[in-house]
């Protein structure tokens, strides 16, 4: 018998669809009663969706509303060949139902209204969508606070939450300061052409902004710019934890995933692995070189809660109470978390003849 997923999904209502840009639309959950308490997030949170389309597929999206409203937003952005953001800006109705996990992800930070921060986020593209809830619930929580969005995109018209985001800066004219940069249209200043990299840091910090007041800041967009501007803040005086970023995707992790599957395993040196769900557990047996726990788990007949399988989310984020393991990348969990014994199963490998994992504890 196939195993429970540790993760159930939940049938929500398509409540309403907005055109954001061509190419992007907001998804509105409709949030009911029995389900309120399940899908409590916090800002910077996203949901994982399930969709079958001859095969299923699962994928994450960011929220971008706010744990204050009624309602689950989330922006999808349609993405070549992407099955499900497709079907989100093509197919998909109000009144449709999707799939859906409770809310998850480490994106997050302890917003408290007695807090007086400065904070700063770096966005691009679709990236904006856990940074509008960020933006948004701090900016009505902590009265005392500031925020600085740089957000970066190809040209004007491509902007999602556009009208939302002046929106709010009209709302806090003293505390949110918004800085766009565009690719593929030129603007009257030179600091907001181009694109946002470690050069356009220093252009930014050197004039408009000052680094030396920044609480935190929130990163999330394309791979490069996230490496990119992590580097620079950190290099440049903002310690390791006061850095939180979130990517989508990653090209390289994908590759090492999906290449690590068509290794050859040596069926004489195998390890135990035993996975523990829903207080049950499966067992298999898994070289060190061969698939992930995850997908050797999967084409057993497991049911695990996954997404991305590239690392970078932490849908299939669980603890090894017994044994070691090894990760080919991780994207996604804090050091505190890998210190306990958290790990992404869709990175991991056995490193000792037993291995027990277990997706219930939180």
């Amino acid at each position: 018998m196939p195993i429970m997923a540790a993760t159930d999904f939940y049938a929500l209502k398509v409540q309403k669809i907005e055109r954001e840009t061509t190419d992007a639309v907001s998804v509105y959950l409709q949030l009911t009663e029995e389900i309120k308490d399940i899908f409590k997030f916090k800002a910077g949170q996203y949901l994982t969706f399930k969709l079958n389309k001859g095969e299923e597929i699962r994928r994450s999206y960011s929220l971008s509303s706010s744990p204050d409203d009624d309602f689950l937003r989330v922006g999808i952005k349609q993405v070549p060949e992407g099955i499900f953001s497709t079907y989100a800006n093509v197919e998909l109705k109000e009144g449709d139902q999707l799939e859906c996990m409770p809310p998850m992800g480490n994106f997050v930070t302890d917003v408290d209204a007695k807090q007086a921060r400065n904070y700063i986020a770096f966005a691009a593209g679709s990236g904006i969508t856990p940074i509008m809830s960020l933006m948004k619930t701090i900016l009505s929580t902590e009265e005392n606070s500031t925020f600085k969005l740089v957000f970066g995109n190809k040209e004007f018209q491509s902007i999602m939450y556009r009208e939302e985001i002046e929106a709010l800066k009209n709302q806090y004219l003293e505390r949110l300061q918004v800085i766009h940069i565009l690719s593929r249209e030129k603007l009257e200043s030179d600091i907001n052409n181009g694109r946002i990299d470690q050069e356009k840091c220093e252009k930014l910090f050197d004039g408009l902004l000052s680094l030396k007041s920044i609480d935190q800041a929130f990163l999330c967009g394309p791979e490069a710019m996230i490496l990119g501007v992590r580097d620079y803040l950190q290099e440049n005086g903002l310690a390791k934890e006061q850095v939180k970023f979130e990517l989508f995707t990653t090209a390289a992790s994908q590759q090492k995933n999906a290449g690590s599957q068509e290794k050859e395993v040596d069926d004489s040196n195998l390890s135990e692995v035993t996975i523990k769900v829903d207080d049950r557990t499966f067992d298999i047996k898994l070289g060190a070189e061969g698939a992930s726990i995850l997908d050797a788990a999967l084409m057993k007949g497991a049911d695990l809660p996954y997404a991305c399988k590239g690392g970078v989310c932490c849908t299939c984020r669980a603890k090894v109470i017994e044994g070691e393991v090894t990760m080919d990348v991780n994207y996604a969990l804090e050091e505190g978390e890998v210190a306990e014994g958290f790990i992404l199963t869709c990175q991991a490998h056995p490193k000792s003849d037993k291995v027990v994992v277990d997706f219930d504890v939180s």
